[in-house]
């Protein structure tokens, strides 16, 4: 196989998916399509817990100390939401949200400001399910250095049953989020195949266990609990292995 296969498989699954759940979806009630949300996000707090306990990494206690680990999360988060703020990145991803949308339904009559906010919702949802978690950054790095697409194949699979799911409540949005998929793990397996495995364990755990966290905010956000401006916590996921290497440093 050659490297982007797994990418490759992922998007064509995530289509797929999008594509059979807005065809079901429209034949469902709301209040079905309600309750297939409602469970999405509680399996995304289940898979963002899962990787939240990252935190307590052997290799990273090693590295950084036993106290620091929570430190170093609560630090990357909080950096990572300034940045992400004064770059806005929420308000540009939605932005392109918007663009997709009118794009894609040129033409129709569903440009109403409902189909609208259902369409950018699903993008936006999706975009970070997808591309936030650590299937995505280990799966990426892995088929970038060589190993295959073992994990990103396993990725697949959970994405496109994701996507019906997703699809059935929000639409083509969910569809949309290919072109955010593409580019990050896209980026990340170039990335992989350009510095070889050039994240130590610790790194890769602090970065696992806050992306965790702002899979929580997702969760939260899919529950209606409260809607988290995740993406601008995205620069979080960088800032975490450095934080860690600066506590390495000085340690």
């Amino acid at each position: 196989m050659f490297i982007g296969t797994g990418t490759l498989v992922n998007a064509t699954t995530v289509l797929a998916g999008s594509t059979v759940g807005v065809l079901v979806g429209h034949r469902l009630p709301l209040r079905t399509r309600s309750v297939v949300t409602d469970g999405l996000g509680l399996v995304t707090l289940l898979i963002a817990a899962s990787s939240a306990l990252a935190v307590s990494d052997h290799s990273l206690k090693a590295a950084v100390g036993s106290s620091a680990p929570m430190l170093i999360v609560l630090g990357s988060l909080l950096v990572g939401g300034i940045v992400g703020s004064l770059v806005r990145i929420e308000d540009r991803l939605e932005g392109l949200g918007d663009l997709l949308q009118r794009r894609l339904s040129k033409g129709s009559a569903s440009t109403d400001h409902e189909a609208r906010a259902r369409f950018i919702q699903g993008f936006m949802t999706s975009s970070l399910v997808f591309c936030v978690g650590p299937l995505t950054i280990l799966g990426s790095i892995t088929e970038g250095i060589g190993n295959g697409p073992d994990q990103l194949l396993l990725k697949s699979a959970l994405d496109g049953f994701a996507s019906i799911a997703f699809a059935a409540s929000f639409g083509w949005g969910v569809a949309a989020s290919v072109v955010t998929l593409v580019a990050v793990q896209g980026s990340l397996t170039a990335l992989g195949a350009v510095l070889g495995n050039f994240l130590p364990d610790a790194h890769l755990a602090a970065l696992t266990a806050t992306g965790g966290l702002i899979l929580v905010g997702v969760g939260l956000r899919l529950l209606e609990i409260k809607q988290i401006k995740v993406g601008d916590l995205l620069p979080a996921l960088v800032i975490a292995p450095v934080l860690t290497q600066v506590v390495i440093w000085f340690r």
